[in-house]
């Protein structure tokens, strides 16, 4: 079986188009952002707020887990910016199924 690799041309197409994607802040924009992060390793409810601009991160990560996507959370204690100590779901991302974000 032929295996087409991408030209620099597509590959171009394909970041700009998944960056259009990731924009905006609409329910389907925002869990494509937290799929992203949970890919570079476990994220906390903070970090997706601020790192993802996601403003209710467990119910993006309960859509995520609907459409099939393997996430654990487990809690942890984590201070927001400004010190104060929170007890926070952490996200891990075990396994992609081939779901839709």
């Amino acid at each position: 079986m032929d295996e087409k690799k991408a030209t620099p041309r597509n590959e171009a197409a394909l970041k700009s188009s998944h960056a259009k994607s990731t924009a905006g802040n609409d329910a389907a924009a925002q869990r494509l952002r937290a799929l992203d992060l949970l890919r570079t390793g476990p994220k906390s409810t903070i970090q997706l707020r601020r790192d993802g601009d996601i403003l209710a991160p467990a119910a993006r990560i309960l859509e995520l887990k609907r459409r099939g996507f393997d996430i654990l959370t487990q809690w942890a204690q984590q201070a927001t910016d400004c010190g104060t100590v929170h007890r926070v779901a952490l996200y891990v991302l075990l396994r992609e199924t081939g779901g839709r974000a």
